[in-house]
């Protein structure tokens, strides 16, 4: 008995090339990485102010934060937001075309 796949309308007409799937990879793939770099400047600079102002107005966080936890606290916020956006946005984009493929079948 023969499986029926739901393919993509490229796929039914024999057009989808290798060349054309790594293509939508690639493209989907960049959109999380610019999607993840916006959130990671974002998250960033939302962290840096507080973290740096308490650094300095604050007498426990004078005495216990030095630069290096400062820049750690920084970075580790942005670098969480780069990667959970990122990885939402490849997500979302995968399923998106994953349901196109599935309707039109």
């Amino acid at each position: 008995m023969e499986k029926k796949v739901a393919q993509s309308p490229l796929e039914r007409n024999g057009l989808a090339s290798p060349d054309q799937r790594l293509a939508m990879a690639k493209r989907c793939s960049h959109e999380g990485v610019m999607a993840g770099a916006k959130a990671a400047l974002v998250a960033g600079i939302a962290t840096a102010i507080p973290t740096i102002a308490s650094a300095r107005m604050l007498p426990w966080a004078r005495a216990n934060l030095n630069p290096t936890a400062q820049a750690l606290i920084i970075s580790t916020v942005a670098g969480s937001a780069y990667f959970i956006v990122a990885d939402k946005t490849i997500l979302a984009s995968a399923r998106k075309n994953s349901f196109k493929t599935n309707i039109e079948a």
